[in-house]
């Protein structure tokens, strides 16, 4: 049985797998310059005679700040949970992680055009459309990516088992489907939108029950 594995594995159409350390590596880069940059897109007061009030001014731009933050910081998060049980990654998997980091790099302009839209008070609904936009099809990628390495076991580590996988599954689905919901909501009223989208941090933030057991099954297997 197991020539044959290794025969379907070299006869793939998608590419030769590979180890995916440096795809996790490469990630871990892109990411951290990403979050980096969100910083940098708050801009200091240019009047100082009532700093205090210039200061408060600027509370779009934190809010930007803060919410985008935390989800960049989930979404890298969720990449080590993935490539933790990926153990191999062939062409396809690295084409989908590059365009899931595209997404992920264009996240700090999402969120300047949002913190400028609610501090001139003008453009709000497209700016939240924008930016729930920009999340959506990082979601999606998420996604496709678990779907596509968990598709027959052929890319998954033995670290996790069938119920760990779909574990992994349940808790990527509603993604998508939440930050659409609030980007409709958002069109209504942009500030309940983006509470909304906001309010998916904490649940992603939780751990993976079903993913932890797996894990804790395979470790026990072991010799």
């Amino acid at each position: 049985m197991a020539p044959a594995r290794d025969d379907a594995r070299t006869s793939t159409p998608i590419g030769a797998e590979r180890d995916p350390r440096r795809v996790v590596a490469f990630s871990d880069g892109v990411i951290a310059i990403a979050i980096t940059l969100l910083v940098l897109e708050i801009r200091p007061p240019e009047d100082t005679r009532d700093l205090l009030k210039g200061l408060g001014e600027l509370w779009p731009s934190y809010t930007a700040y803060g919410i985008t933050f935390l989800l960049i910081g989930q979404m890298w998060v969720n990449h080590h949970v993935m490539f933790d049980h990926i153990h191999s990654a062939d062409r396809l998997v690295l084409l989908l992680n590059t365009l899931l980091l595209m997404h992920i790099a264009f996240l700090p302009f999402a969120s300047a055009v949002l913190a400028g839209a609610f501090e001139s008070g003008h453009g709000e609904r497209t700016a939240i459309v924008f930016y729930g936009i920009s999340y959506v099809g990082a979601a999606i990628l998420f996604n496709v990516i678990w779907e596509y390495a968990r598709h027959g076991r052929r890319l998954l580590a033995p670290t996790i088992d069938v119920a760990g996988a779909r574990a992994i599954s349940r808790r990527f689905r509603p993604a998508p489907v939440w930050i659409a919901v609030g980007t409709g909501l958002g069109v209504l009223h942009p500030l309940l939108g983006l509470v909304l989208v906001a309010a998916f941090i904490p649940f992603y933030w939780l751990p993976i029950k079903g993913e932890i057991a797996s894990v804790k099954r395979a470790r026990e297997s072991l010799p």
